[in-house]
């Protein structure tokens, strides 16, 4: 087999499986595990790759932070947006996470309908200025600057106290093996309280964060009520994620 083959075959692993182990390749390429070493080594040069004892890991981009995602807000997060506004119903409680994505639901969902909107975000809370129907309720705790959310154990104590009928979930990474996940500890453990309290989860995604990892996971695809996706992903992309027990909303 080439190198550009065995390599090939490495990044195809790290996507299905989330890890590549050096000795696994080996058998199953027939190689010594020195050349699937070599092969990682180079693919970490070249940024492909995270090389950690006895294989690899996906690269984890830099999550940049809130100011700079909104300077790259596209219409593909406004058609999730309207898709995702689209699943509520007038009177409900609906818990809004932080993030780019998760604004764009806001800004589709009718000045008119009366409902109730929880967020641990300030920046969403403020989306909701002029809607006279809307009731805001603000979580508080100790704010996680870079995506602009109250984390900690204050806004985990106030989300005890109520029930959303909906919860938009925001997340870094989708992966149909390993789940949802997101860069940071804390916000993971709040993003996970919200949805056990939540009677129905859902997670709107651009492209590039399928098939992807962040380092703390939230949750298993199946705690899903839908995973909202642009239109025009290949159904053989999709397909590990309904295997995995997703309800995928393409």
């Amino acid at each position: 087999m080439l190198g550009s083959q065995r390599r090939t075959h490495i990044l195809e692993t790290l996507r299905r499986e989330g890890q590549a182990l050096a000795s696994a390749l080996a058998r199953e390429l027939d190689v010594s595990e020195d050349t699937i070493r070599r092969d990682m080594r180079d693919m970490a040069a070249a940024g492909l790759l995270r090389r950690v004892h006895g294989g690899a890991l996906p690269v984890v981009p830099d999550l940049p932070d809130l100011t700079a995602r909104r300077g790259v807000e596209n219409e593909a997060k406004a058609a999730l947006g309207a898709r995702a506004a689209a699943l509520v119903q007038p009177g409900q409680m609906v818990f809004l996470d932080g993030g780019t994505t998760t604004a764009a639901i806001a800004r589709h969902l009718p000045r008119d309908m009366p409902l109730v909107v929880a967020t641990h975000s300030p920046t969403i809370a403020a989306e909701f200025e002029h809607h006279a129907m809307v009731e805001v309720v603000l979580i508080g705790g100790r704010l996680y600057k870079h995506s602009m959310v109250c984390v900690g154990a204050r806004a985990i104590t106030a989300i005890d106290a109520i029930r959303p009928d909906i919860f938009f979930l925001g997340v870094t990474a989708v992966h149909p093996r390993l789940g949802l996940t997101t860069g940071d500890f804390e916000e993971a453990a709040v993003k996970r309280h919200i949805l056990g309290a939540s009677a129905r989860t859902y997670v709107a995604v651009t492209e590039e964060k399928l098939d992807a990892i962040s380092p703390c996971r939230i949750a298993p695809l199946d705690a899903l009520a839908g995973l909202i996706v642009p239109h025009g992903i290949e159904a053989e992309r999709l397909a590990p994620y309904r295997e995995a027990g997703a309800v995928v909303m393409a």
